[in-house]
């Protein structure tokens, strides 16, 4: 899981895998494979890092993402 931040501030924990896309306009919105939409106050290249480092911690290199 990996942590973002809504909003209103709360933070709010998101499974990296179900990620179908984000889009920014200006807030970003994340679209989960389930069809929710979440809106964040966090930046494309921090949830980008997030997601690397939390798949690194589970061994998965950058050639298999």
């Amino acid at each position: 899981m990996i942590s973002v931040t809504r909003l209103d501030g709360k933070t709010y924990w998101i499974n990296p895998h179900m990620i179908e896309s984000m889009e920014q306009t200006p807030d970003l919105t994340i679209s989960l494979l389930s069809g929710k939409k979440v809106v964040v106050r966090d930046t494309p290249d921090e949830i980008i890092e997030r997601i690397v480092s939390y798949r690194s911690r589970l061994g998965v290199t950058k050639q298999e993402i």
